[in-house]
Protein backbone atom coordinates (compact mmCIF):
# COMPACT_ATOMS: atom_id res chain seq x y z
CA UNK A 1 0.00 0.00 0.00
CA UNK A 2 1.27 3.68 -0.99
CA UNK A 3 2.37 5.62 2.07
CA UNK A 4 0.02 8.20 0.77
CA UNK A 5 -3.01 5.88 1.19
CA UNK A 6 -2.06 4.44 4.51
CA UNK A 7 -1.93 8.19 6.06
CA UNK A 8 -5.42 8.79 4.41
CA UNK A 9 -6.94 5.85 6.31
CA UNK A 10 -5.07 6.29 9.38
CA UNK A 11 -5.86 10.16 9.54
CA UNK A 12 -8.29 10.38 12.31
CA UNK A 13 -7.76 6.97 13.55
CA UNK A 14 -4.94 8.13 16.35
CA UNK A 15 -6.80 10.23 18.71
CA UNK A 16 -5.68 12.70 20.48
CA UNK A 17 -2.54 13.10 23.35
CA UNK A 18 -4.32 10.45 26.11
CA UNK A 19 -2.53 11.38 29.50
CA UNK A 20 -1.85 7.66 29.84
CA UNK A 21 0.13 8.01 26.86
CA UNK A 22 4.18 9.56 27.31
CA UNK A 23 5.19 8.78 24.03
CA UNK A 24 4.20 7.30 20.76
CA UNK A 25 2.42 8.09 17.66
CA UNK A 26 1.20 11.39 17.57
CA UNK A 27 3.23 14.44 16.69
CA UNK A 28 6.75 11.57 16.03
CA UNK A 29 5.51 8.65 14.43
CA UNK A 30 7.48 6.31 17.02
CA UNK A 31 7.06 2.62 16.01
CA UNK A 32 6.59 2.11 20.00
CA UNK A 33 4.62 3.62 22.63
CA UNK A 34 5.30 4.60 26.23
CA UNK A 35 2.00 4.33 28.48
CA UNK A 36 2.03 5.37 32.37
CA UNK A 37 0.82 2.01 33.91
CA UNK A 38 -1.50 2.23 36.99
CA UNK A 39 0.50 1.73 40.19
CA UNK A 40 -0.28 -1.90 42.31
CA UNK A 41 -1.82 -3.70 39.34
CA UNK A 42 -0.86 -6.57 36.72
CA UNK A 43 -0.62 -6.57 32.88
CA UNK A 44 -2.77 -8.69 30.94
CA UNK A 45 -1.96 -8.95 27.21
CA UNK A 46 -3.32 -10.47 24.03
CA UNK A 47 -3.33 -10.65 20.81
CA UNK A 48 -5.99 -12.02 18.19
CA UNK A 49 -7.14 -12.19 15.00
CA UNK A 50 -10.15 -12.85 12.49
CA UNK A 51 -11.34 -13.23 8.83
CA UNK A 52 -14.62 -11.89 8.13
CA UNK A 53 -17.79 -13.59 9.29
CA UNK A 54 -20.34 -10.30 8.31
CA UNK A 55 -19.43 -8.65 4.80
CA UNK A 56 -20.26 -5.01 6.33
CA UNK A 57 -16.46 -3.83 7.17
CA UNK A 58 -17.67 -1.15 9.89
CA UNK A 59 -19.52 -4.29 11.79
CA UNK A 60 -16.45 -6.69 11.20
CA UNK A 61 -13.51 -4.39 12.36
CA UNK A 62 -16.43 -3.63 15.71
CA UNK A 63 -16.83 -7.93 16.29
CA UNK A 64 -13.05 -8.49 15.50
CA UNK A 65 -11.94 -6.18 18.14
CA UNK A 66 -14.16 -7.31 20.55
CA UNK A 67 -13.24 -10.66 20.18
CA UNK A 68 -9.49 -9.55 20.73
CA UNK A 69 -10.76 -7.38 23.88
CA UNK A 70 -12.56 -10.70 25.62
CA UNK A 71 -9.69 -12.04 26.68
CA UNK A 72 -8.92 -9.04 28.91
CA UNK A 73 -12.21 -9.13 30.40
CA UNK A 74 -12.08 -12.92 30.22
CA UNK A 75 -9.44 -12.54 33.59
CA UNK A 76 -11.17 -9.98 34.92
CA UNK A 77 -9.31 -6.71 34.13
CA UNK A 78 -9.58 -3.72 31.87
CA UNK A 79 -8.43 -2.72 28.84
CA UNK A 80 -5.60 -0.30 28.91
CA UNK A 81 -3.94 -0.14 25.28
CA UNK A 82 -4.47 -1.74 21.97
CA UNK A 83 -2.65 -1.44 18.55
CA UNK A 84 -4.30 -3.01 15.30
CA UNK A 85 -2.92 -5.94 13.40
CA UNK A 86 -4.26 -6.13 9.87
CA UNK A 87 -3.30 -8.01 6.77
CA UNK A 88 -5.58 -6.59 3.68
CA UNK A 89 -5.31 -6.99 -0.32
CA UNK A 90 -4.17 -3.48 -0.63
CA UNK A 91 -3.90 -3.83 -4.89
CA UNK A 92 -6.88 -5.54 -5.21
CA UNK A 93 -9.38 -3.65 -2.75
CA UNK A 94 -10.30 -0.68 -2.26
CA UNK A 95 -8.60 1.05 0.73
CA UNK A 96 -11.73 2.66 1.99
CA UNK A 97 -12.50 -1.07 3.24
CA UNK A 98 -9.82 -1.15 5.35
CA UNK A 99 -10.52 2.61 6.70
CA UNK A 100 -14.08 1.07 7.74
CA UNK A 101 -12.79 -2.05 9.44
CA UNK A 102 -9.66 -0.02 11.70
CA UNK A 103 -12.78 2.71 12.24
CA UNK A 104 -15.20 -0.10 13.58
CA UNK A 105 -12.37 -1.43 15.73
CA UNK A 106 -11.65 1.75 17.37
CA UNK A 107 -15.07 2.31 17.99
CA UNK A 108 -15.17 -0.74 20.42
CA UNK A 109 -11.29 0.25 21.60
CA UNK A 110 -12.95 3.34 22.63
CA UNK A 111 -15.99 1.81 23.86
CA UNK A 112 -13.71 -0.06 26.45
CA UNK A 113 -12.16 2.81 27.65
CA UNK A 114 -8.73 1.82 26.02
CA UNK A 115 -6.41 3.87 24.07
CA UNK A 116 -5.56 2.99 20.21
CA UNK A 117 -1.55 2.60 19.96
CA UNK A 118 -1.16 2.14 16.62
CA UNK A 119 -0.64 -1.10 15.13
CA UNK A 120 0.68 -2.77 12.17
CA UNK A 121 -0.10 -4.10 8.57
CA UNK A 122 0.56 -6.86 5.88
CA UNK A 123 -0.48 -6.81 2.23
CA UNK A 124 -2.05 -10.24 1.99
CA UNK A 125 -4.60 -11.79 -0.39
CA UNK A 126 -6.90 -12.39 2.41
CA UNK A 127 -8.33 -9.77 4.97
CA UNK A 128 -7.31 -10.31 8.45
CA UNK A 129 -8.30 -8.40 11.53
CA UNK A 130 -7.46 -8.47 15.46
CA UNK A 131 -5.85 -6.37 18.42
CA UNK A 132 -2.82 -6.73 20.39
CA UNK A 133 -4.30 -6.02 24.05
CA UNK A 134 -2.99 -4.75 27.13
CA UNK A 135 -4.98 -4.70 30.16
CA UNK A 136 -5.00 -4.34 33.75
CA UNK A 137 -5.95 -6.16 36.09
CA UNK A 138 -6.15 -6.36 40.34
CA UNK A 139 -3.54 -9.27 41.22
CA UNK A 140 -6.45 -10.45 44.26
CA UNK A 141 -9.38 -10.22 42.07
CA UNK A 142 -7.80 -12.51 39.11
CA UNK A 143 -10.81 -15.40 37.51
CA UNK A 144 -9.19 -18.41 35.75
CA UNK A 145 -10.32 -21.37 34.05
CA UNK A 146 -8.90 -23.23 36.41
CA UNK A 147 -11.06 -22.20 39.10
CA UNK A 148 -14.16 -23.71 39.28
CA UNK A 149 -15.40 -25.75 42.26
CA UNK A 150 -17.86 -28.71 42.94
CA UNK A 151 -21.05 -26.93 43.09
CA UNK A 152 -20.83 -23.93 41.25
CA UNK A 153 -23.16 -22.59 38.89
CA UNK A 154 -22.15 -22.28 35.41
CA UNK A 155 -23.89 -19.12 33.96
CA UNK A 156 -23.41 -18.43 30.20
CA UNK A 157 -23.62 -14.55 28.93
CA UNK A 158 -24.42 -14.66 25.54
CA UNK A 159 -25.92 -16.47 23.03
CA UNK A 160 -24.69 -20.00 21.27
CA UNK A 161 -24.77 -20.34 17.55
CA UNK A 162 -22.45 -17.95 15.81
CA UNK A 163 -20.59 -20.02 13.66
CA UNK A 164 -23.84 -21.47 12.05
CA UNK A 165 -25.45 -18.16 11.24
CA UNK A 166 -21.79 -16.68 10.02
CA UNK A 167 -21.91 -19.83 7.68
CA UNK A 168 -25.43 -18.81 6.58
CA UNK A 169 -24.37 -15.15 5.91
CA UNK A 170 -21.60 -16.11 3.84
CA UNK A 171 -23.50 -18.89 1.84
CA UNK A 172 -26.16 -15.86 1.19
CA UNK A 173 -28.89 -17.94 2.38
CA UNK A 174 -32.64 -16.01 2.75
CA UNK A 175 -32.44 -13.94 5.78
CA UNK A 176 -28.72 -13.47 6.21
CA UNK A 177 -29.21 -9.44 6.61
CA UNK A 178 -31.20 -10.45 9.99
CA UNK A 179 -28.60 -13.24 10.64
CA UNK A 180 -25.99 -10.51 10.07
CA UNK A 181 -27.84 -7.85 12.27
CA UNK A 182 -27.97 -10.59 15.26
CA UNK A 183 -24.20 -11.25 14.98
CA UNK A 184 -23.17 -7.58 15.21
CA UNK A 185 -25.92 -6.97 18.20
CA UNK A 186 -24.00 -10.26 20.20
CA UNK A 187 -20.39 -10.76 18.71
CA UNK A 188 -19.61 -6.84 18.75
CA UNK A 189 -20.94 -6.79 22.28
CA UNK A 190 -17.91 -6.13 24.74
CA UNK A 191 -17.44 -8.74 27.63
CA UNK A 192 -17.17 -5.78 30.32
CA UNK A 193 -20.36 -6.86 32.17
CA UNK A 194 -18.88 -10.25 33.06
CA UNK A 195 -15.44 -8.67 34.03
CA UNK A 196 -17.31 -6.42 36.41
CA UNK A 197 -19.06 -9.32 37.70
CA UNK A 198 -15.64 -11.13 38.74
CA UNK A 199 -14.26 -8.22 40.03
CA UNK A 200 -17.01 -7.40 42.04
CA UNK A 201 -17.92 -10.52 43.51
CA UNK A 202 -14.69 -12.19 43.70
CA UNK A 203 -15.01 -14.62 41.23
CA UNK A 204 -12.17 -17.19 40.54
CA UNK A 205 -13.48 -19.18 37.46
CA UNK A 206 -14.26 -17.71 34.14
CA UNK A 207 -13.10 -18.38 29.84
CA UNK A 208 -14.88 -17.00 27.10
CA UNK A 209 -16.10 -18.67 24.55
CA UNK A 210 -14.74 -18.90 20.83
CA UNK A 211 -13.11 -21.59 18.38
CA UNK A 212 -13.82 -24.65 20.77
CA UNK A 213 -17.19 -23.95 21.25
CA UNK A 214 -19.26 -23.66 24.42
CA UNK A 215 -18.87 -27.79 25.45
CA UNK A 216 -14.92 -27.57 24.24
CA UNK A 217 -14.17 -24.60 26.29
CA UNK A 218 -16.31 -25.84 29.23
CA UNK A 219 -13.96 -29.46 28.98
CA UNK A 220 -11.07 -27.99 29.01
CA UNK A 221 -12.22 -25.14 32.15
CA UNK A 222 -13.48 -28.44 33.51
CA UNK A 223 -10.20 -30.83 33.58
CA UNK A 224 -7.96 -27.71 34.26
CA UNK A 225 -10.25 -27.18 37.57
CA UNK A 226 -10.24 -30.85 38.40
CA UNK A 227 -13.97 -31.08 38.54
CA UNK A 228 -16.90 -32.46 36.09
CA UNK A 229 -19.10 -29.73 34.51
CA UNK A 230 -22.79 -30.80 33.79
CA UNK A 231 -24.43 -29.34 31.13
CA UNK A 232 -27.43 -28.80 30.90
CA UNK A 233 -28.64 -28.73 27.46
CA UNK A 234 -32.17 -27.29 27.50
CA UNK A 235 -31.16 -24.38 29.37
CA UNK A 236 -28.27 -23.44 26.82
CA UNK A 237 -29.81 -20.05 24.95
CA UNK A 238 -29.28 -21.22 21.13
CA UNK A 239 -29.75 -18.21 18.36
CA UNK A 240 -33.31 -18.79 17.53
CA UNK A 241 -32.96 -20.11 13.78
CA UNK A 242 -29.63 -21.95 14.33
CA UNK A 243 -30.91 -25.18 14.74
CA UNK A 244 -32.56 -24.60 11.49
CA UNK A 245 -29.76 -23.48 10.01
CA UNK A 246 -27.48 -26.56 11.55
CA UNK A 247 -30.36 -29.12 10.21
CA UNK A 248 -30.02 -27.79 6.79
CA UNK A 249 -26.06 -28.47 7.15
CA UNK A 250 -24.88 -25.10 7.61
CA UNK A 251 -22.69 -26.71 11.12
CA UNK A 252 -19.22 -24.84 9.99
CA UNK A 253 -16.64 -27.05 9.74
CA UNK A 254 -14.54 -26.07 12.69
CA UNK A 255 -17.73 -26.74 14.60
CA UNK A 256 -17.35 -30.03 13.29
CA UNK A 257 -13.92 -30.89 13.78
CA UNK A 258 -14.78 -29.71 17.85
CA UNK A 259 -17.90 -32.36 17.95
CA UNK A 260 -15.66 -34.75 16.61
CA UNK A 261 -12.62 -34.00 18.63
CA UNK A 262 -14.86 -33.66 21.97
CA UNK A 263 -17.39 -35.85 21.91
CA UNK A 264 -15.42 -38.71 22.60
CA UNK A 265 -14.47 -37.40 25.69
CA UNK A 266 -17.82 -36.21 27.08
CA UNK A 267 -20.66 -38.44 28.21
CA UNK A 268 -23.72 -37.94 26.99
CA UNK A 269 -27.09 -38.82 28.39
CA UNK A 270 -29.86 -41.37 26.76
CA UNK A 271 -31.97 -39.67 24.55
CA UNK A 272 -30.81 -35.88 23.86
CA UNK A 273 -30.93 -34.67 20.20
CA UNK A 274 -27.82 -34.99 18.31
CA UNK A 275 -28.47 -31.81 16.86
CA UNK A 276 -28.46 -30.04 19.70
CA UNK A 277 -25.53 -31.88 21.54
CA UNK A 278 -23.61 -31.00 17.99
CA UNK A 279 -24.69 -26.87 18.15
CA UNK A 280 -22.87 -27.18 21.47
CA UNK A 281 -19.85 -27.44 20.31
CA UNK A 282 -20.58 -24.81 17.21
CA UNK A 283 -17.59 -22.53 17.01
CA UNK A 284 -17.65 -19.23 18.23
CA UNK A 285 -16.50 -15.67 17.48
CA UNK A 286 -16.66 -13.23 20.36
CA UNK A 287 -18.50 -15.08 22.42
CA UNK A 288 -19.44 -14.77 26.27
CA UNK A 289 -17.89 -15.53 29.11
CA UNK A 290 -19.01 -19.06 31.42
CA UNK A 291 -18.55 -17.74 34.85
CA UNK A 292 -18.35 -20.33 38.00
CA UNK A 293 -19.95 -18.46 40.20
CA UNK A 294 -20.92 -20.22 43.82
CA UNK A 295 -24.47 -20.90 44.85
CA UNK A 296 -24.77 -17.73 47.33
CA UNK A 297 -23.56 -15.04 44.85
CA UNK A 298 -25.49 -16.35 42.17
CA UNK A 299 -28.29 -14.03 42.46
CA UNK A 300 -26.11 -11.12 42.55
CA UNK A 301 -24.13 -12.31 39.49
CA UNK A 302 -26.66 -12.83 37.40
CA UNK A 303 -28.42 -9.03 39.07
CA UNK A 304 -25.06 -7.83 37.76
CA UNK A 305 -24.88 -9.07 34.57
CA UNK A 306 -28.73 -8.46 33.36
CA UNK A 307 -28.41 -4.84 34.24
CA UNK A 308 -25.06 -4.49 32.03
CA UNK A 309 -27.66 -6.29 29.36
CA UNK A 310 -26.07 -9.59 29.23
CA UNK A 311 -27.55 -12.92 29.46
CA UNK A 312 -26.84 -14.60 32.90
CA UNK A 313 -28.21 -18.29 31.66
CA UNK A 314 -27.57 -20.82 34.54
CA UNK A 315 -26.18 -23.52 31.73
CA UNK A 316 -25.71 -25.97 34.13
CA UNK A 317 -23.09 -27.09 37.54
CA UNK A 318 -19.38 -27.96 38.36
CA UNK A 319 -20.09 -31.39 40.08
CA UNK A 320 -17.35 -33.15 41.80
CA UNK A 321 -15.30 -35.42 38.87
CA UNK A 322 -14.99 -39.39 38.82
CA UNK A 323 -11.34 -40.99 38.84
CA UNK A 324 -10.49 -41.08 35.27
CA UNK A 325 -13.57 -38.55 34.19
CA UNK A 326 -15.43 -37.34 32.00
CA UNK A 327 -14.53 -33.57 32.81
CA UNK A 328 -17.85 -32.50 31.02
CA UNK A 329 -21.46 -34.25 31.21
CA UNK A 330 -24.02 -33.12 28.73
CA UNK A 331 -27.59 -33.84 30.48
Amino acid sequence: MAPGDLERILHGLVTGQDERILSGPRGGNEDAVVVRFPPGMALVQTVDFLTPMVDDPFCFGQIAAANSLSDVYAVGGEPLTAMNVCCFPARSMDPAVLGAILKGGLAKILEAGAVLCGGHSVEDPEIKYGLSVSGVVDPDKIATNRGLQPGDALLLTKPIGAGVLATAVKAGRPGAANYEEQLLHWCARLNRGGAMAIRELGLKASTDVTGFGLGGHLLEMAQSSGVCAELDLAAVPFFPEALELAALGLLPGGSVCNRNHYLPRTRVAHGLEDLRVALAFDAQTSGGLILGVPQHRLAQAQALLLAAGDLAVCIGRAVQALPGGPFLSIV
